[in-house]
């Protein structure tokens, strides 16, 4: 498994726009399991009602962990779409 941490700067944090871009992003990956982790809530990059129930604002500090074929190059590619979008 990799992850990585990332802190929010989106202004409003993981909404529903946003999300929704992250979803489509993760849903790409078809052979990993994506999840986002905040104060010990977990939740799958590729469900869009559980991801936005995180409640992720701006200033929040997210760890991002990809577990499953190609799992490196992946999760450079999630922490690429993180610091361009969120």
């Amino acid at each position: 498994m990799k992850s990585f941490t990332y802190k929010i700067t989106d202004p409003v944090g993981i909404h529903a726009r946003p999300a929704g871009r992250l979803v489509a992003e993760a849903a790409s990956h078809h052979d990993v399991v994506i999840t986002v982790t905040k104060d010990g809530k977990s939740a799958d990059a590729k469900k869009l009602m559980i991801l936005m129930s995180l409640g992720v604002k701006q200033g929040d500090t997210v760890t991002v962990s990809v577990e499953g074929k190609d799992e490196a190059a992946v999760a450079a590619q999630m922490e690429d779409f993180f610091k361009k979008n969120l």
